[in-house]
């Protein structure tokens, strides 16, 4: 790309870079995220309790940074990890309110 004059336009080119790179390191991290939820699933199918609460831990870790980092909102984080957590505790049989 040819060397532009500094203005309004250039800006927006380095903006533009910017949240392609923000967009990448967002979606890598709920990536991950996505990738530990269906792990936990899986264990919960298998009645894995062990498992299951090694990676509910850090599932809920991955959420924490998620929210802190803003890559997604504290209330769904906390609503993921109420979700998720009732779910692991449906292994022991009993039922939770």
């Amino acid at each position: 790309m040819a060397k532009l004059k500094t203005g309004r336009h250039t800006s927006a080119i380095k903006a533009f870079r910017q949240s392609q790179r923000k967009q990448e390191h967002n979606r890598m991290i709920s990536t991950k995220i996505h990738t530990l939820i269906k792990k936990v699933e899986d264990a919960v199918s298998k009645k894995d309790k062990d498992t299951a609460g090694k990676l509910l831990k850090e599932v809920f870790s991955q959420w924490d940074k998620a929210a802190r980092k803003n890559v997604i909102h504290s209330n769904t984080a906390a609503n993921q990890k109420a979700r998720i957590s009732k779910l692991v505790s449906s292994i022991s049989g009993t039922p939770t309110a």
